[in-house]
């Protein structure tokens, strides 16, 4: 939800280019989370949503990266959302090196 508030302030000319693609892959990473935990028994297709949340997670610092140097958005701003994904990122590592004792008994 941070950065849809975010984002709300960027140019309308950022419309399709910037605002919807950084929405759309923040919002992925969720979706793909949700769809991972449902498939969690199958640890292959656990392993292959999670890769897709972390690819997702890894597009939206790109953005980010992006609208900072358009000066959307503070860098100092920008640096903190940035380590909070690689906080993410790391935790969906963890998972995919631990998919067989994430399945559902």
């Amino acid at each position: 939800m941070v950065l849809f508030e975010l984002s709300k302030e960027f140019p309308a000319a950022e419309t399709y280019s910037l605002t919807d693609q950084m929405r759309r892959s923040s919002r992925a990473v969720c979706a793909n989370l949700a769809e991972a935990w449902a498939k969690r028994r199958y640890p292959a297709h656990f392993v292959s949503k999670l890769t897709d949340c972390q690819a997702e997670a890894m597009e939206t610092q790109n953005w980010l990266i992006l609208a900072s140097r358009c000066g959307y958005v503070p860098r100092e701003q920008v640096e903190g959302l940035i380590q909070d994904y690689d906080g993410v990122i790391a935790s969906f590592a963890t998972m995919i090196n631990q998919a067989e004792e994430w399945k559902e008994n």
